[in-house]
């Protein structure tokens, strides 16, 4: 049960039941109006008082937020109803200051019709009392939109994604944003039109993807443009690819292609690998400037090969590449590789397969092998930024 009031020990509510939502919602609804009482000069006094009074809102913030929202009231009898049911039901006095700058609204609204179903619901889902605070507290957006309108279907598509409430719980946790923003389902369902499979838009979900800070046009030109560069909408790959698209800005984008370009990538190169291993696009600036440094002024490798084995980039320098290397480094010394070899493969097979195929498979040489993969390496090189 959750509390309501100071004076009242716990809300009797029945138990809530949920009429079955369609899927094929075309229309959702905006959010309730935050009009609530009339909008008079003494109302808003009463408002912008209560702000400066509750939470320490200095004058000029508290009567921006009632002007912007609206937020009026002619008596203190609401707002405290209101905050005595956060405060009851696990939030701090903190987390009630930064809900109230964000959604002053709250304060005029009826808690039992706006807040209390809203709670039950994803209460209902399996989410903990704790849980609702930590959304709530991220996003307090999520208690605008309407629950029938669009909270239920919303929740229900995230499900058909992610297919247990848990993980869709687990995704609003990280990301309240899921369950307010109505780019959201909108941008699912563009998705699902051009071809991509439930397993790849779960993947983006789980992955916190900017599904929700991106607007369906743009996400619809960021999809016929991988279509255009010969990404298939029903792998995986181009999910990934989509989320390299929509996690990095076109500057960003631009000196991360100068990052590669600087160690003797040309244009196409870059984007013979983007198509192979999108996720090369995700590295960081100084990850790419590492890895190339590394393989160039450590290994005195040639770079053009990588741009058929990106994957490289998503490795960890010091636990996979660095211990990798010395083992193909010693086998090339001494002839037990062959020079025109691929330099690149032994970086991208399994731990197992590595072990069996470059360490145990030279018997005479394995101890001396097993112990320079298992070595500490040399950090000097894997922490200059410059790389240069």
């Amino acid at each position: 049960m959750l509390n309501i009031h100071s004076h009242t020990t716990f809300l009797n509510l029945k138990a809530l039941t949920f009429p079955p939502i369609s899927l094929s919602h075309k229309n959702l609804s905006l959010p309730f109006s935050l009009h609530f009482c009339n909008y008079t000069s003494d109302s808003t006094s009463v408002a912008v008082s209560y702000l400066i009074n509750t939470f320490n809102f200095t004058p000029k913030f508290a009567s921006k937020l009632c002007s912007t929202y609206k937020v009026c009231f002619k008596t203190t009898q609401n707002p405290d109803l209101v905050l005595n049911f956060f405060r009851n039901n696990g939030f701090s006095e903190t987390q009630l200051r930064n809900i109230i700058s964000k959604a002053p609204w709250l304060l005029s609204c009826d808690p039992f019709i706006r807040v209390v179903p809203k709670f039950e619901f994803l209460l209902s889902k399996g989410a903990s009392k704790s849980d609702i605070v930590n959304i709530v507290s991220k996003n307090p957006m999520v208690l605008s939109p309407s629950l029938e309108n669009h909270i239920f279907p919303t929740y229900e598509l995230l499900y058909r994604l992610l297919q247990s409430d848990k993980t869709t719980i687990a995704c609003v946790i990280i990301n309240p944003h899921l369950l307010s923003d109505y780019s959201v389902p909108q941008n699912i369902t563009l998705l699902l039109q051009n071809g991509l499979t439930d397993t790849s838009i779960a993947l983006l979900l789980r992955r916190q993807s900017r599904i929700t800070s991106t607007n369906t046009r743009c996400m619809l030109k960021l999809v016929e443009e991988l279509k255009d560069l010969g990404f298939n909408p029903s792998t995986i790959t181009f999910a990934i690819a989509l989320e390299a698209k929509l996690t990095v800005n076109k500057p960003l984008w631009e000196e991360k292609v100068g990052a590669f370009k600087k160690w003797g990538w040309s244009d196409e190169d870059v984007m013979v690998a983007f198509r192979l291993q999108p996720q090369c696009m995700l590295a960081s600036i100084d990850k790419i400037n590492l890895v190339m440094s590394f393989w160039v002024n450590q290994l005195g490798w040639d770079v053009l090969p990588l741009a058929k084995k990106p994957s490289i980039f998503s490795n960890n320098l010091e636990k996979r590449i660095i211990p990798r290397a010395r083992v193909v480094q010693y086998l090339l010394k001494k002839g037990l590789r062959k020079k025109n070899a691929s330099l690149t493969y032994p970086f991208g097979v399994s731990e197992e397969l590595f072990v069996d195929k470059f360490i145990k498979r030279y018997k005479e040489e394995s101890s001396y092998l097993l112990k320079l993969y298992e070595e500490k390496p040399d950090l000097a090189y894997t922490t200059d930024r410059n790389c240069m």
